[in-house]
Order: C-alpha cells, then structure tokens, then sequence
C-alpha cells in the first residue's frame, strides 16, 4: 500500500509518542502486576506439582509420638541428650547445630502441602484450569477431610522436648504455612471441584482449629507471646476468621481490638524494631519473618472502612515505622546493625511479601521495586520455614463472588 501524507503523520506522531508510552509504562508503580510477575514461577511450580500426590502427616509416623497417627507432632531440634543424665530431659546444646535424631518428618510434611496447594491455587487463578484446582482439593481432601489421613485440628505435641509426652507453645509457629493455604479456599470455591460436602467438611476442621487456638492452653502462651510466635497464632487465627466475615465478623473484630491494644505494643519498639527478634541466633531472619507475618495480618485484618495499616499507637509503634525502619535493611544486608544470623544470612533476603502489601497500603512505589527485584523462592529448609507466604497473588486479588 502506497504511503499517503495521513498515514505518514499517523507513523510520525506514534513514533514521537513511544518513548514517552515506555517511560511512562517503565514508571515505578506502588501496585505492580503480580499475575504477570509471578506467572511463569507460578505456572512451573504449578505444572511440576499436578502429578504430585498428597503426603499427609499418617504417611509417618513416630513411634515416640503420645498421639494418633492423625496428630502432628515434632520434637526441638535444639535439645540433645544429657551425657551428664542420659535418661533425664533433653537439654539446649548451643552451637551444635540440630539434633539429626529430632523428628520433624510432620512438619516438612505440613510445609510442603503448604507450598503445593496455593501453587495450585494460584494457577488456577492464572488459568481457570479446572486440573489445578483438581489437583489442590485431591491435596485438600487427604489433610483436612479424609478420617484416615485428615490432619488433627490441633498441634498439642509440636516442639516437644524429650522424655516428655507434651508439646509446647513453640510447635504453634509450626502451623503458620497453613494460614496461606486458607487463603487457597475462596478460590477454590469457584471451582466445581470443591463439593458441597467438601466445604461442609473444610468448615468443620476450620472451626475445630480455630476454637483449639482460643481455648488451648497452649496456644494461648503463643498468643500472648512477645515474639514471632504470638505474630504466628495471630495470623492462623486471622486467616481462617477472615474465611468466615461473611456470615460472622465478630472473630475479625475481636482480632483487630487485639492487634491495636496488645500485639504491636507487645512487639515494637517506638524506633521500628522488634526487640525479641534481636535477641534470637538469627535476629536478621526472625525479624523479616516477623514483619511478613505482621503485613499479612494487616491485609486480613484490613477492610474497606478500616486499615490497620495505618493504626499507630501514640508513642509511635505501629507498621508504616517498621517497614520504614526495615526497607533499607531488606534493600542492603550489609547495612543491618545488629549480630548477623547464625545461619544463612547470606541466603537472605528474598522477595518478602511485606514490602509488596506496604507498597500497596502505603502507596509507595520503592518497595514494590525491591520486592520484584528479590529472588522469589528458596529451596533452603530453615529459610523457607520463616516464609509462610510464598504466593502474594492470593492475597491480593479478589476471589469472584
């Protein structure tokens, strides 16, 4: 086709615009594209994981357990025998690393269930391909609803410590990688998948679960913990109650009044620290789990007419500090001022959820960079346990009603 003086201008005049149309698309945003960030990793893992078969806690057992083969259980990697008292309690040995003989086949267990349903989730999401919602209830089914191998709604022999036939509040945070696979069930509900009667079944263990961590004795030491572990019961407790805020708010009301009159108060320091975390072996890990933990309390704990993003206490303490206080740690290790962790402070950081949901609440464009800048996943055990939310897609999209 011959080239008119109009076409001529038409070109001309697009090609004046381009540069200012990549510039303004290249411009830092507090809201980038999640789905299109994450959707190769997604679509990997996802892929990988559909011939994958569900590995519930009753595939091992520990003949050390006080339990059913339904209860989890795990035993303190920090406590080794006593050669003073071979047959008395295990007693903490610093410096000697975990003890090989614990057992936590229970716990990596749960971890892995909770990485692979909301891979699945959120592929399906990406796609509405039925078979990754398929494949996310098959894994659904085996941990919460099956009575051969459903997982016990309760950790009451988590973090035990030998001879005992107890757990200990510590085994709560074990749990934590449950509250993103919580996140997975609205999504899944869009699906045919997900019977009737496998969300009349979900719900009953949801509720079991959270009446245990309100009325547990040992979830509630976690609970009024000043540390990671009180953060750990309050994001469990805050996943599922956000599962029921449609036909009951008062669960989420009741957590708000406890994150705005204890948790921050109990955990942060006016200058954006989180003290308890700086006295661990690993502050630097600690405190970026802590945080994480914290944001995606705030994004369930958050409605349209209320953001506790933005509650601070009158001496100062409250999330925009500490993000503030932390962004520059997250963007230079080196910078950090405390001890270095005794482990894999090298490893870290990696993509940290929190900065992508404070971008959003607090509209700010630099931390939303650094998180896409992060490596997103790890294959590293003890980081990946202090990082309970690997699929920020979940959070920040809304299930279709």
């Amino acid at each position: 086709m011959a080239t008119t003086r109009r076409i001529f201008c038409s070109q001309t005049a697009v090609l004046a615009l381009a540069p200012r149309f990549a510039l303004s698309q290249a411009k830092p945003t507090s809201r980038p594209d999640v789905a299109a960030i994450d959707h190769d990793r997604i679509l990997q893992s996802a892929t990988h994981l559909l011939t994958t078969p569900p590995a519930p806690i009753t595939a091992v057992t520990c003949s050390r357990s006080p339990g059913t083969p339904n209860d989890f259980y795990s035993e303190a990697e920090d406590y080794w025998p006593d050669p003073a008292n071979p047959t008395g309690p295990f007693v903490p040995h610093t410096g000697a690393g975990p003890n090989p003989e614990a057992f936590t086949a229970h716990r990596d267990a749960l971890i892995n269930f909770s990485i692979c349903v909301p891979a699945l989730t959120a592929a399906f999401v990406l796609t509405s391909e039925a078979r990754y919602a398929q494949q996310a209830v098959v894994h659904l089914r085996a941990w919460f609803i099956d009575p051969a191998t459903r997982m016990s709604p309760s950790i009451l022999y988590g973090q035990t410590i030998l001879p005992a036939k107890a757990g200990r509040f510590e085994g709560v945070v074990e749990a934590v990688h449950l509250a993103e696979v919580f996140q997975c069930i609205p999504f899944l509900s869009n699906s045919e998948t997900l019977t009737e009667a496998d969300r009349a079944a979900l719900k009953k263990w949801f509720a079991e679960y959270f009446e245990w961590l309100n009325t547990s004795r040992l979830a509630g030491l976690a609970r009024d913990n000043k540390s990671h572990h009180g953060t750990s019961w309050l994001l469990q407790a805050a996943a599922i109650a956000h599962l029921s805020q449609v036909t009951d708010d008062a669960p989420l009301t009741t957590l708000r009044h406890q994150y705005k009159s204890s948790s921050i108060r109990a955990q942060i320091l006016a200058n954006g620290t989180f003290p308890h975390e700086l006295s661990t072996p690993d502050p630097y890990r600690n405190t970026l789990f802590n945080l994480d933990m914290f944001a995606g309390v705030c994004v369930l704990l958050s409605t349209r007419f209320e953001s506790v993003w933005d509650y601070e206490l009158q001496d100062g303490p409250g999330m925009r500090i500490v993000v503030a206080r932390l962004y520059p740690f997250i963007l230079n290790r080196g910078a950090w001022p405390y001890l270095a962790d005794a482990t894999h402070f090298n490893d870290l950081p990696i993509r940290r959820p929190s900065l992508l949901f404070a971008a959003r609440a607090y509209d700010r464009p630099e931390y939303a960079e650094l998180w896409k800048t992060l490596k997103p996943d790890t294959t590293i055990p003890e980081i990946q346990r202090t990082f309970p939310i690997r699929q920020p897609l979940l959070w920040v999209t809304r299930p279709r009603p």
